[in-house]
């Protein structure tokens, strides 16, 4: 971790992480006062004011341990997606089908603008952390293995991360679909015990001032013996506390707890209402459009083709 007060009150940003600080501080930011900061429909700030802050908030949960110049060089898309309705080309397509008789593929297309109408455009401006997404210290974050980012990080440089089936040490590899992260189990704390095995037993073990039993009491099954074995062959499951708003799996994530393991199956996406990629903010709001708005503005020269033609080893060997 690069400043160990991130979690400070005094800027309430969120962060990846299951802290109860970092709960207390998005709940700042949703509901309590801290929210009308990030209202922007009226303020008195200029319009650098309030993009300045939104890139702030943006970067603060997205990759705070990215260096600003290399995420705006490596991690930044050069465009958006453009998801506005092109409707004479869908007018002219329905009268064609319309005219030939192609009533399914007419149903579908008025099926598909209605729904379109009704939850409004995609919200492509969430893309733009897609790459941060990619990141296999994030990946393992999303997949419920690590109490925050910078445990994951922690995770990767140590060695306690395969990918592929081969040890991996790059906290900063990008992963592609169809990669496999495995995970050691002894090192996901939340599958270890709280306190020693000792302080479990010491309670169900007789003392010498303990009266002695009879024979035939000896011969009774002694229920929480038992229980007591069947709980020590059993793997421990201790989550911290207030972890349940951050217990959730996004939907291009196939893990499998078992095995301690995931497979990155695509990349995250995003369609009308609804974006793949995990925000503390409105994944189409304003904080969302005024980062974008003050990275396409603060854009960094223009990578060299050189640059472009190393990226896929930089990605999956040593890049950022």
């Amino acid at each position: 971790m690069r400043d160990a007060n991130v979690f400070a009150f005094r800027k309430a940003m969120p962060r990846m992480s299951w802290s109860p600080r970092n709960l207390y501080n998005l709940w700042r930011r949703s509901c309590a006062a801290e929210s009308e900061a990030i209202d922007f429909t009226r303020s008195s700030k200029t319009l650098f004011q309030q993009r300045w802050i939104s890139k702030a908030l943006v970067r603060a949960y997205h990759g705070d341990f990215i260096n600003e110049k290399i995420f705006k060089r490596w991690y930044l898309p050069d465009t958006l997606p453009d998801v506005r309705p092109r409707q004479h080309a869908l007018s002219s397509s329905g009268d064609l089908d319309a005219f030939a008789g192609r009533t399914e593929q007419l149903e579908r297309a008025k099926k598909k603008a209605y729904d379109e109408q009704r939850k409004g455009l995609a919200p492509v401006g969430s893309l733009m952390l897609a790459e941060v997404e990619r990141r296999i210290d994030v990946f393992i974050f999303r997949c419920c293995f690590a109490h925050s980012v910078y445990e994951a990080r922690r995770l990767v440089i140590h060695g306690s991360i395969l990918l592929n089936g081969k040890k991996h040490t790059n906290a900063n590899t990008r992963l592609a679909p169809g990669d496999m992260i495995s995970v050691d189990p002894a090192a996901i704390r939340f599958l270890q015990e709280p306190g020693s095995s000792k302080a479990e037993s010491g309670g169900e073990q007789p003392s010498d001032s303990e009266p002695k039993t009879e024979s035939s009491d000896l011969s009774q099954p002694n229920p929480s013996a038992k229980r007591a074995s069947t709980k020590s062959s059993l793997t421990p499951f201790n989550l911290p506390p207030y972890a349940s708003p951050f217990i959730f799996i996004p939907a291009y994530a196939e893990v499998s707890f078992p095995t301690c393991s995931a497979i990155y199956v695509r990349h995250p996406t995003a369609r009308p209402g609804y974006s793949e990629i995990p925000t503390p903010y409105d994944a189409d709001g304003e904080v969302i459009r005024l980062a974008w708005e003050w990275y396409s503005k603060m854009r960094p020269r223009t990578r060299s083709k050189s640059q472009m033609a190393r990226e896929p080893e930089n990605r999956r060997v040593g890049g950022h």
